[in-house]
């Protein structure tokens, strides 16, 4: 600095000089405090006007179609946290997908039929002690029909509250009569191609909601039963004389199936006891005997003899109530079966057809059929010898040790124990909660395992079975996480046959027409087409006012035919929606890229949907299925307002915005089940904030930022290409955790660039250059221009995640009346200049950069050093020149030694740009840069 004191910028004022007017500080309007609660509905007010969803769709018009198929919520209250995670997981995935390039258009859905809108307009009735049964079909119909539509329209607006962008004006209802008709038609291709029969057997079935259930409608609880232990004396017994008047003991967990028992099963490779205890014989599997006397009392006072169960062939016993006479006067034959095993019981299992698959199937095969004796209230019928009218079966109560049954049992010397106290798990509906039952009743089917021969349009098939067809599809689909194929392949393998029909009102009707004389559905391609065409005008309500005659046309006589009024399973439905969606608007052979639902879904929609196209078109209606858990509470119980542990959506995004929401999902492990809270939601606050900084600062470094100002890579320092190098490898993972669907890799390196490698690496070097650095200075130059290609690409990463902030962002740097950062796409990077390494090492520099840090912080703790510009370093290795490290590691000065230390520097200090210098003679004069800056300022 010269000493002349003529010279105005070292003339000595009487006080120092405040140099802070002349520091090229960053300038935004951008603020630091988010305010999301505020500005977010804005953004989609503003979102609707410009009408960003359909302009997208213009924009990408004629590029790859990516297609996620939407599951459908029920349309039955308002969102919970499942929802939430659910939606915006699927949001970004689209986004992310729209942002490389794709047309990813996204239609959101709703299943409006079915059982959880059907029991809440039930509970309207039941309030007003009304029955519905008594209220005409037409009216309660519309009464469904009604409430659905009203949930749609709060879903739809807190779906839209979440930043969920998607054809919201035209979604997909299943009760939208096109919809209805494309179901029923789906239905009629499995009728066409001889996919379906009509038979009697034991489904679950609720007492409660009175309709047969599907697998995935049932959810299993705890609950301890009645258990109890039954004699059957044998009668006869042709393979040993020495079993007749024996007691063959049964035991089971459902009292209420005594009643309806026709056979005992047992299996022929068990050896079996048989032995006396005050004055009686009894028969029990070997193994199981210990268990058995432990639940009775009693003791094998005598042995008699060791037989192997395939003495029992031909055997015969009295029900214990054969006094009753008629249906429990007839002798219950003994028949093998290889599921009786000694893993618990006695080795005997009752058998009632009407009420479970083993006992159906055994005794099909012996010509014993169901007696249909519970109806669908769970009562015993009226004329039902034993218990007749009363019930229910499911009730605790009646079923219990000191319940009718086990009284007349007991009184009948046929009831050996009998406990209240067997812990297990058991069938409930989901939606009532009440548990169901077995239950044989006359219902639709979807065979698993009979041949296809055509596809129900007339198309010849491989004559594969729909289970073998699944199965294969399944293993031509992308699952994700990988372990999920297991899971649904082990479903498929083992699942019965589909039983699609429902005993209810609301729902698309088996539109089929019964022969009264053979029991064969009619099989007749131009009645299906009048049927599928009376459901496109009038939807599935025609069905019901239907001139069933006009129908069927004049080659059949109406007389001669039942209407069939069974609606078909929600799950049907849904997994039919691929057809009037998917195909419908992108044509018949397009298939969506992704499903994505709740792992619960490998037995609901994900298989429903695989079925009904496996059934109909031979293969699945998707090339990849993603898995994800359940939203838990923050410590990992299942949210439940009994426990108080609910955390609202709604309420997360009234207080803190759905940004913070949209980051926590991004950032879990979704594979697995997640958690959810205040601690939880806090650091994804956190994070954002974090993010949301770096946004704030390249916006106010960039303040003025022109095209003239930028500087082509090869002439730029090292530092930038560095960087440059460094969001080049950004790129690449973000882009390949983005075809993968691992939002949380992509957004944990996206913020750790941003906070590493960004804040407390590049920025914190170069804010110097900016700040003090002349406004034409190179260096300051190529700084600026690499912040303008940082901005440009994080705010395009960023924007599938924070979609509100982002827009935010953009509109701060780029304000226009129609556009949008979600018109963009993946940003072009720059090239770096040929092959060649950086000269540097710039990994080993920021160890070594690490290493002074930690040195230092000792000293400034003890108030040595006020900041790290006031140390003298040495490092062991100097992979810089010292000016280029000193300014690398923001101190006065660097040489060579064999460790790291750190001293006080005895240099001065400019009064402008801070740091300590040798040209400085004393402090708050100017060093060299800064004198010429200001000097020509």
């Amino acid at each position: 600095m010269s000493d002349t004191p003529d010279t105005a910028v070292n003339a000595a004022p009487s006080t120092p000089r405040d140099w802070r007017d002349t520091v090229f500080l960053p300038k935004t309007d951008f603020p630091m405090k988010a305010g999301l609660a505020a500005k977010e509905p804005a953004i989609l007010d503003r979102w609707a006007r410009i009408g960003v969803y359909d302009r997208l769709r213009e924009q990408r018009k004629g590029r790859d179609l990516f297609v996620l198929h939407d599951g459908p919520p029920y349309a039955n209250g308002d969102i919970h946290m499942g929802h939430a995670m659910n939606k915006v997981l699927k949001d970004i995935i689209v986004r992310s997908q729209s942002l490389m390039g794709k047309d990813a258009p996204y239609v959101p859905g709703w299943d409006c039929h079915g059982l959880p809108i059907e029991w809440k307009v039930e509970e309207a009735y039941r309030a007003k002690k009304q029955n519905k049964d008594e209220v005409p079909v037409a009216q309660f119909r519309a009464e469904c029909r009604g409430y659905a539509d009203k949930w749609v329209g709060v879903q739809r607006d807190q779906f839209q509250r979440l930043g969920v962008m998607g054809d919201w004006a035209d979604p997909y209802l299943t009760m939208n009569y096109d919809a209805e008709a494309t179901i029923v038609g789906e239905l009629l291709k499995f009728a066409e191609s001889g996919q379906l029969y009509r038979g009697a057997k034991p489904v679950m079935w609720s007492p409660v909601e009175k309709t047969a259930l599907a697998e995935a409608e049932v959810e299993y609880e705890d609950i301890v039963s009645t258990q109890i232990d039954v004699g059957f004396e044998i009668d006869h017994a042709p393979e040993a004389d020495i079993l007749v008047g024996v007691t063959a003991v049964i035991w089971t967990t459902t009292p209420w199936t005594i009643p309806v028992n026709q056979a005992l099963a047992y299996n022929p490779a068990l050896d079996y006891i048989l032995f006396g205890c005050g004055g009686r014989r009894f028969l029990v599997e070997e193994n199981l005997m210990g268990a058995f006397m432990k639940r009775t009392g009693l003791k094998m006072e005598e042995f008699i003899a060791l037989v192997k169960g395939a003495v029992l062939e031909g055997a015969t016993a009295k029900h214990p109530m054969h006094a009753l006479g008629g249906f429990f006067a007839k002798p219950r034959p003994f028949l093998a079966g290889e599921f009786v095993t000694r893993d618990a019981g006695t080795g005997l299992v009752h058998m009632a057809p009407d009420h479970g698959e083993d006992d159906f199937l055994l005794c099909k095969a012996h010509g014993i059929d169901p007696v249909f004796a519970v109806d669908g209230a769970g009562m015993y019928r009226p004329d039902w010898a034993w218990l007749g009218g009363q019930g229910s079966v499911i009730n605790k109560k009646f079923t219990s040790a000191e319940g009718p049954i086990c009284s007349d049992l007991r009184a009948a010397g046929a009831l050996l124990s009998a406990s209240d106290d067997f812990a297990h798990s058991y069938p409930h509906s989901w939606r009532s909660k009440a548990k169901v039952i077995f239950r044989a009743t006359p219902q639709w089917f979807i065979p698993m395992d009979r041949a296809i021969l055509n596809d129900g349009e007339g198309r010849a098939s491989n004559g594969a079975t729909l289970r073998e067809t699944a199965i294969d599809a399944i293993e031509h689909t992308r699952w994700v996480p990988e372990r999920s194929r297991n899971r649904i392949r082990s479903m498929v393998e083992g699942r019965p046959d589909w039983v699609i029909s429902r005993q209810r009102a609301w729902g698309v009707p088996i539109a089929l027409y019964v022969n009264r004389a053979t029991g064969d559905y009619l099989n007749d391609p131009a009645v299906n087409a009048r049927i599928v065409a009376a459901f496109r005008d009038g939807g599935a309500d025609a069905w019901f006012t239907a001139d069933h005659q006009a129908l069927l046309g004049a080659d059949y006589d109406l007389a001669d035919f039942e209407p069939q009024n069974d609606i078909l399973d929600v799950w049907f439905d849904s997994g039919s929606t691929h057809v009037f969606t998917v195909e419908a608007r992108y044509g018949a052979d397009v298939r969506a890229n992704l499903y994505l639902e709740g792992s619960d879904q490998h037995r609901g929609w994900f298989q429903s949907s695989l079925l009904e196209s496996c059934g109909t078109r031979g293969r699945a209606p998707y090339d990849a299925v993603l898995t994800h858990g359940f939203a838990l509470d923050g410590q990992g119980r299942k949210m439940s307002k009994s426990l108080g542990n609910v955390v609202d959506p709604l309420k997360v995004i009234g207080e803190s915005g759905a940004d913070i929401l949209r980051m926590w999902v991004a950032s879990t492990d979704y594979f697995d089940d997640v958690r959810i809270g205040k601690e939880v939601l806090g650091t994804a606050s956190d994070g954002y904030r974090k993010l949301r900084n770096t946004f704030r600062y390249l916006l106010g470094a960039l303040d003025g930022f022109t095209e003239a100002e930028r500087v082509p890579v090869e002439a730029m320092p090292e530092l930038e290409r560095y960087v440059l190098t460094l969001l080049g490898q950004l790129d690449m993972d973000l882009r390949e955790a983005a075809e993968a669907y691992e939002l949380n890799r992509y957004l944990r390196r996206l913020t750790d660039f941003a906070n590493e490698d960004l804040s407390a690496f590049f920025f914190d070097i170069r804010k110097d250059s900016l700040y003090c650095d002349a406004a034409t200075d190179p260096k300051r130059r190529a700084y600026r221009t690499v912040l303008d290609v940082l901005f440009h690409a994080l705010v395009r990463y960023a924007a599938p995640i924070l979609c509100f902030t982002a827009e935010e962002v953009w509109q701060a740097r780029f304000p226009s009346e129609d556009g949008s950062v979600h018109f963009l796409e993946w940003p072009e990077l720059p090239a770096l200049p040929g092959d060649e390494p950086l000269g540097t090492d710039w990994a080993d520099v920021r160890r070594l950069r690490a290493s002074v840090t930690e040195a230092i912080e000792p000293l400034r703790r003890e108030k040595k050093v006020k900041s790290s510009l006031e140390a003298d370093v040495t490092v062991p290795e100097m992979p810089l020149d010292a000016s280029a490290l000193a300014e690398t590691f923001i101190v006065a000065r660097v040489g060579e030694g064999e460790e790291v230390t750190v001293t006080r520097t005895d240099y001065n200090k400019c009064g402008r740009c801070w740091r300590h210098l040798p040209e400085v003679a004393v402090d708050g004069d100017l060093c060299a840069r800064c004198e010429s800056v200001v000097g020509h300022a």
